[in-house]
């Protein structure tokens, strides 16, 4: 009987796009990204997860916002499902409750939809122009509530010294990096001490 009840617990969250317990709005999630530059991203920040989004409501669902191609709202399962394994790791902001009022998350939410629909930046450029995962995150946190998760790197700073990078390097480059351009990597967010770990899968 109890194995039936969980059953149908876990189909009725599914379908109300909630397949994780107690989320947040404004909750952080990080996922290994099938992507063609994953592999180099986690060879470069020396990270496992190289993929991360935003998690707002509309309505009874769950979306995460992105930078894909190109940025968008993506409904959470759907997220899930697209990384390796469907492994998930959720952050929150440790005084959540007392700094993410309603309407802090409401701008959050509107400065997050200024950006839907921006092309996905290759190059990771400090521009509002085309916008990379952790840039959007960063900067919906940033100018939504005036939090800065993590201290900006340079991509210098980035261990660039393995084939599989220096190959992206060269094709995303010809071969003339902008060493000194602003970044912010999954890694250095998922290192926030500002944040803390509240859900994984």
């Amino acid at each position: 009987m109890r194995s039936r009840v969980a059953l149908l617990l876990f189909a009725a969250l599914r379908l109300i796009g909630a397949p994780l317990p107690g989320l947040r709005e404004g909750d952080i999630l990080f996922q290994t990204s099938r992507s063609p530059q994953s592999r180099a991203i986690q060879l470069a920040t020396h990270s496992r997860y190289s993929h991360m989004g935003i998690l707002f409501r509309d309505g009874r669902r769950w979306l995460v916002y992105e930078a894909v191609q190109p940025v968008k709202r993506t409904p959470l399962q759907a997220w899930i499902d697209r990384g390796v394994g469907g492994h998930v790791v959720v952050k929150r902001l440790k005084d959540r409750d007392q700094r993410l009022t309603p309407e802090v998350l409401g701008h959050m939410r509107s400065i997050g939809a200024h950006f839907l629909g921006r092309p996905y930046d290759l190059t990771f450029e400090w521009s509002d122009d085309r916008i990379y995962c952790s840039e959007l995150v960063w900067k919906i946190y940033r100018e939504g509530a005036g939090i800065e998760l993590g201290a900006l790197q340079t991509l210098r700073e980035f261990d660039l010294s393995n084939p599989a990078v220096r190959a992206k390097l060269r094709e995303r480059y010809q071969g003339r990096p902008p060493l000194d351009e602003p970044v912010i990597s999954p890694q250095r967010m998922f290192e926030c001490p500002e944040l803390e770990t509240v859900a994984t899968r």
